[in-house]
């Protein structure tokens, strides 16, 4: 069994990606509980932190949705470097910078284990 990392209360992960998923930013409570460092985490693609548990429906349905412009919020259950997981109530946001290049911006602050509970009986019923 993997082993899980709880975030502190008042953590909060953030990450910029350019269009394509790629790694523009890190904040260091991402680099902390993903367990890398931030020059190992900029060029590198998102999905790095993704979880095999996740269904693909609900990463499906975040691209869709951002890239409409608008904005998502859901519960994801990430990987850490070591193999362990966390989870995360999530916020991406789509922006257009001042020099026209389009990204996506990710808040994410740590998820209540109700609020996990609900996400994993759902996901179970995903593809």
């Amino acid at each position: 069994m993997s082993q899980e990392t709880i975030l502190n209360d008042d953590a909060f992960l953030v990450s910029e990606t350019d269009a394509k998923g790629i790694i523009q930013f890190a904040n260091d409570d991402f680099c902390k509980v993903a367990e890398y460092s931030v020059e190992e985490l900029i060029g590198k693609p998102h999905n790095v932190v993704r979880h095999p548990d996740m269904p693909k429906a609900a990463f499906k349905d975040l691209w869709e949705t951002v890239k409409r412009g608008e904005v998502w919020t859901g519960y994801v259950k990430n990987a850490t470097r070591s193999g362990g997981y966390y989870w995360v109530y999530a916020t991406v946001f789509p922006f257009e910078s001042c020099n026209g290049s389009r990204g996506y911006l990710s808040c994410r602050r740590k998820a209540s284990q109700e609020e996990i509970d609900k996400a994993q009986a759902l996901y179970k019923t995903l593809k």
